[in-house]
């Protein structure tokens, strides 16, 4: 009886720790980007790719063709091996995730990708090369002003590309119990992705900085928020 007393005690205990991590976490990143926000550096740094011309980097090849066009077919296809991992799934072990876990990681990620393209369409801030000073019609508005629109398009926040890579952070939350080290290579390897994402897109005038950086915000606030429910019903008696 002690054991299983002991092991189940410290599973708990190594629970209650990733949970106060992944909480410190999201609200250290959320007071981060609010002081982003509050020290208007999008604007700034569009100016370092854009004049009144433009973007000269919208049209190029290796930002708007392959890190972003081939962007959004990498992640679709990375989708579809997931599914096909599930579906070849056992019912998993102390090294594997079983099928069960990875539809519900499948269903997490797939919530993330909906979730951004859905906020987008409630926002009305325009993207950078909408604004006059990029020759375009919309004037520069924080994208937490409400009521009038900046007289562009809006519907440009958060990023809706960047979600395509910060949405496999699920991957990590996945295999961290399993396989740390497996759990810290997909971390790093989404968060790379993510950011030469957000870094094409911000180059192109397609997005600010924060656009980028909200959205791994969410995609990550939405996994942590899973893992925790996830853990919780795991340590629920029989």
């Amino acid at each position: 009886m002690t054991a299983p007393l002991t092991l189940a005690a410290s599973a708990g205990m190594g629970r209650g720790q990733a949970l106060r991590r992944d909480l410190a976490v999201t609200l250290g990143s959320l007071l981060a980007l609010l002081a982003w926000d509050a020290s208007g550096a999008d604007l700034p740094a569009a100016r370092l790719f854009g004049s009144a011309r433009g973007f000269a980097w919208r049209g190029n090849f290796w930002t708007s063709t392959l890190l972003h066009d081939g962007g959004r077919i990498a992640a679709w296809l990375m989708l579809a091996l997931l599914v096909v991992a599930a579906l070849r799934a056992g019912a998993g072990s102390a090294v594997q995730p079983g099928r069960a876990a990875r539809w519900r990681w499948v269903a997490v990620m797939l919530l993330a990708v909906l979730a951004v393209p859905a906020l987008k369409r409630l926002s009305l801030t325009s993207c950078p090369w909408d604004l006059a000073e990029f020759g375009g019609v919309a004037h520069y508005v924080s994208h937490w002003a409400r009521g009038p629109g900046d007289g562009g398009g809006g519907h440009c926040f958060p990023s809706g590309h960047a979600v395509a890579a910060f949405a496999f952070l699920g991957l990590y939350f996945q295999w961290r119990d399993l396989n740390p080290r497996r759990a810290r290579a997909w971390l790093l390897g989404v968060g790379a992705v993510g950011l030469a994402f957000g870094g094409a897109q911000l180059v192109r005038g397609a997005h600010y900085p924060s656009h980028t950086l909200w959205t791994a915000w969410l995609c990550w606030s939405i996994c942590a928020t899973a893992a925790a429910v996830f853990d919780a019903r795991r340590s629920r008696p029989a």
